[in-house]
């Protein structure tokens, strides 16, 4: 199958396990099209990044397993995954995927919730008698 470029990507909850293979293009989530797996153009738009970023579209074909979260967070989760996976193909890109910020794991996660309120900073209304 030739080399293989490995990329670990995480968002929020999501974590995208990426392998980048040189090839044509084809790009496949959870052994489904990533057309079919991805249904909103925003969210293909996100995946695509890294790789007109670089111009490398077409150039290769890339496997990815995806879990947990939600479609933006593993969108977002295969976009630094495929970042990570290309600084692997060749170094000269960091610059360009640094600048852009797809290196950056995006660390926002969901606030627990504190006891005695609804949700983690939402308390019921206050009530003077």
């Amino acid at each position: 199958m030739g080399t293989v470029y490995m990329g670990t990507g995480r968002r929020k909850t999501s974590v995208a396990r990426v392998r980048v293979y040189p090839g044509n293009g084809k790009i496949t989530v959870n052994n489904r099209p990533f057309e079919e797996y991805f249904g909103m153009s925003t969210l293909q738009l996100i995946v695509k990044q890294p790789l007109e970023l670089t111009n490398t579209v077409g150039k290769f074909d890339i496997v990815t397993s995806v879990s947990g979260g939600g479609l933006t967070g593993q969108a977002g989760a295969m976009r630094h995954g495929i970042a990570r996976a290309l600084l692997a193909v060749d170094d000269e890109f960091r610059p360009l995927l640094k600048k852009a910020g797809f290196l950056t794991r995006d660390a926002r996660e969901k606030e627990r919730r504190k006891y005695g309120l609804k949700k983690a900073r939402k308390a019921s209304q206050f009530s003077k008698r």
